[in-house]
């Protein structure tokens, strides 16, 4: 809609906002009218209109099979869209128009904002399958009439109301008219049965909403005198009532056709099921994040084990057996506290990153400097668990031995993020400048643990691929190549 609009009119920016407003709200015109909605705007020349939306009804059948939005009309070939710019009102004169055999009875409904007519609704409503209404039926389209004169005197849509129709009751879903006081003239049975889920056991017909909907409601006090008023529809207001094990959402449209509160029309939907569903995830979340916080909690107390079993070892092969272990352990510990502080099971790894750089710099000989550059971006949790480990046992690799004869180094770890969209990889360089590898070195058949163990996570958890050289300028070069959309495995 925009870049028709830019093309072809000379509407402002907050025309083009006022529209959009529109378009976020016609939905529920289109449902009460059981009509096609498009909507034309004159272009800049005045010499054609141009459609720039178009919604089709839920409640009933379509007029249009085709897509009408981009489609360009001369002036003078609909003369009621000519007739509703011109003079700024409805125009429902002439007869129905036959398309592919089926009568289609046409509206037009000018768009005004600030006393301006922007553009121009044409209405249709396919009459193939018109019979008697029922009260449900004459309801809707009286609401639908309202609507329409309020649209055509600039007072609907309601501005800062911007309504997520997703998200928001539609007509289908349970629809209430009220009169000018609050009382309800009609309730469709899908609304009837959402106030009977809230513990209503009489008819809503007769009753004021807002008084019955506060008794309803668990709460008393100054809430109730809240809740009375917006129930009783003199705000244009979105909220939730909950009640008896049961829960509503409503909205209030107040219905002012010709600048008179005559009454107002409440749509309401039962989300009972999908409040229960969202509150169970909530508390399977909450579950989550302690276990992750517990899990950290006892690698970390492993660990502290570990080091003491270490500071009792005669053994000096042995100290560094367990204090390796002791990294190794602390590395899981980092990736479960991250998690246990998330609402899913993704992490930032690059703080994760920096942490396990800062823990194994710690058993770097003399002055060895460690830095981190690029960026891993959020990884899954079932990547960066692994991933975190491998990182360790490579850096605590480089600072074992890299620098056993230099007191002065550096060792720097690289992050890419690269490949496709649809196949994300991530590319991991660890690099020093250190004594290198010795002749005849093969990483891939080394004996090593910590190199079998970057070996079986990398190529076997990860699915990714490992390669260590030495680099031309002195020193050793690890490459990782990762996968960062993983499969989950099937258990």
């Amino acid at each position: 809609m925009n870049d028709l609009v830019r093309q072809h009119t000379a509407l402002s920016d907050s025309d083009l906002e006022w529209l959009h407003l529109l378009v976020s709200e016609w939905q529920l015109l289109s449902d009460l009218s059981f009509a096609d909605l498009v909507l034309w705007i004159p272009t800049l020349d005045g010499t054609r209109y141009v459609s720039v939306a178009q919604m089709r009804p839920n409640t009933g059948p379509t007029s249009y099979q085709d897509d009408m939005v981009g489609h360009l009309v001369p002036r003078g070939r609909r003369p009621m869209l000519d007739c509703a710019l011109d003079e700024g009102r409805i125009v429902r004169e002439g007869d129905p128009e036959w398309r592919e055999e089926v009568p289609v009875r046409v509206e037009s409904i000018p768009v005004r904002r600030e006393g301006r007519v922007l553009g121009v609704i044409a209405r249709n409503t396919n009459l193939l399958t018109v019979r008697t209404p029922s009260r449900l039926e004459l309801t809707y389209l009286q609401s639908a009439s309202d609507l329409a004169q309020m649209i055509a005197a600039g007072t609907f849509p309601f501005p800062g109301q911007q309504v997520d129709m997703d998200a928001s009751p539609r007509a289908g879903d349970g629809l209430i008219r009220l009169d000018a006081d609050g009382v309800v003239q009609y309730a469709s049975p899908n609304a009837l049965s959402a106030y009977h889920r809230l513990g209503l056991a009489a008819d809503l017909v007769g009753h004021h909403l807002g008084q019955t909907t506060a008794e309803l409601a668990p709460a008393r006090g100054p809430v109730d005198e809240a809740l009375v008023k917006l129930a009783s529809g003199w705000a244009p207001r979105e909220f939730e009532v909950e009640g008896n094990d049961g829960v509503i959402q409503l909205r209030a449209i107040p219905l002012k056709p010709k600048g008179t509160h005559i009454g107002s029309l409440v749509l309401l939907r039962d989300v009972t099921e999908l409040r229960r569903r969202e509150r169970e995830l909530i508390t399977k979340d909450a579950t989550i994040r302690e276990i992750h916080h517990r899990v950290k909690n006892n690698l970390q107390t492993v660990a502290a084990l570990l080091r003491l079993q270490s500071r009792r070892m005669d053994s000096e092969q042995g100290r560094e057996a367990l204090d390796e272990a002791v990294r190794r352990v602390g590395s899981i510990a980092i990736v479960h506290e991250t998690l246990s502080q998330t609402l899913d099971e993704r992490v930032e790894f690059d703080e994760i990153a920096d942490r396990v750089l800062a823990m194994v710099a710690e058993i770097a000989p003399g002055k060895v400097t460690t830095r981190r550059t690029g960026r891993f971006g959020i990884l899954e949790a079932e990547v960066a668990t692994p991933l975190s480990m491998v990182l360790t046992e490579v850096l605590q690799n480089a600072l074992e031995h890299a620098f056993e004869q230099v007191q002065h180094g550096t060792v720097e770890v690289a992050a890419v993020r690269g490949g496709s969209r649809i196949e994300p990889r991530l590319l991991v360089t660890v690099q020093d400048n250190g004594r290198g590898l010795p002749e005849g070195f093969d990483p891939h058949r080394a004996g090593n643990l910590g190199l079998q163990i970057v070996r079986t996570l990398v190529e076997g958890e990860l699915g990714g691929t490992f390669d260590m050289t030495r680099r031309p300028e002195g020193g050793t070069q690890v490459l990782l190549d990762i996968p960062v959309r993983a499969e989950k495995k099937k258990h």
